[in-house]
């Protein structure tokens, strides 16, 4: 039986992920912040729906450096075939009007949370030869996108990251890898209601990923034909990145 840390896992994308990986056999450990009733009601429900597996939700703020050690010193004791780091904290801002604390807030959660959590899990893996590292980042790492600059760096941090510690643990049997979502269909897209129609329309697939798409290419690195996949970054958007984006 392996087991899978899941980092921001009470919804959305998170919840998907939490789903698909108890579907695929998995036990799952995940984390949430505020949305407290939401993780214990999930944790139930995928334990009803897979009996035999055990899903427990953990209380966590990533931002929180002091808590954050604490629960990686526990964890360390424990040994995870998986982490998937889908937590994440956005901050839209031009660049010419970026706040540094903002900036750095979202940084510790997005990229400084997943070093660290990286750093506990990944000696039992290395011990065991065997292990899977996913951060979920951003399109807008790849690509420029008005207001997104301190966003679109830390999430560009994780790549950088990701692609060193795969050719760092490639040898012994850990692999790290980037899924790179564009826009994804989930609360956070909530305050971009009144262009939902006009940014559909920019993207060549026409419409928004659904969470369990992105959860169904989180579960497969989790899996054993993806064992030969490392230090990778992996767009799920619809085909953004491969769009020009001058229209005639």
């Amino acid at each position: 039986m392996t087991r899978v840390l899941v980092t921001g896992g009470a919804k959305g994308v998170g919840a998907a992920i939490v789903r698909a990986l108890a579907a695929n056999g998995h036990d799952v450990d995940f984390t949430y912040r505020s949305s407290g009733d939401q993780a214990v009601a999930l944790a139930a429900e995928i334990a009803q729906a897979h009996p035999g597996r055990s899903i427990n939700a953990l209380p966590l703020d990533l931002s929180d450096k002091a808590a954050l050690d604490a629960f990686c010193e526990e964890r360390e004791a424990e040994s995870y075939f998986g982490l998937i780091h889908n937590a994440g904290q956005p901050y839209d801002s031009l660049a010419a009007m970026m706040m540094q604390d903002k900036a750095e807030a979202a940084m510790q959660v997005n990229f400084w949370a997943f070093t660290r959590l990286a750093k506990s899990l990944m000696r039992n893996m290395i011990r065991a030869r065997a292990g899977r590292i996913v951060a979920i980042g951003s399109v807008a790492a790849l690509r420029g996108n008005p207001g997104n600059a301190a966003y679109a760096a830390s999430k560009g941090a994780l790549i950088s990251y990701a692609k060193t510690l795969a050719v760092e643990t490639g040898k012994r049997g850990v692999t790290v890898n980037i899924i790179a979502p564009g826009f994804v269909d989930t609360d956070m897209m909530a305050p971009y209601a009144a262009y939902r129609d006009k940014m559909q329309a920019q993207i060549p697939a026409g419409r928004f990923a659904r969470p369990d798409e992105v959860a169904g290419l989180a579960a497969f690195l989790m899996s054993e034909p993806a064992a030969y996949i490392t230090g990778t970054v992996i767009p799920i958007d619809g085909g953004v990145t491969a769009h020009l984006g001058v229209h005639r």
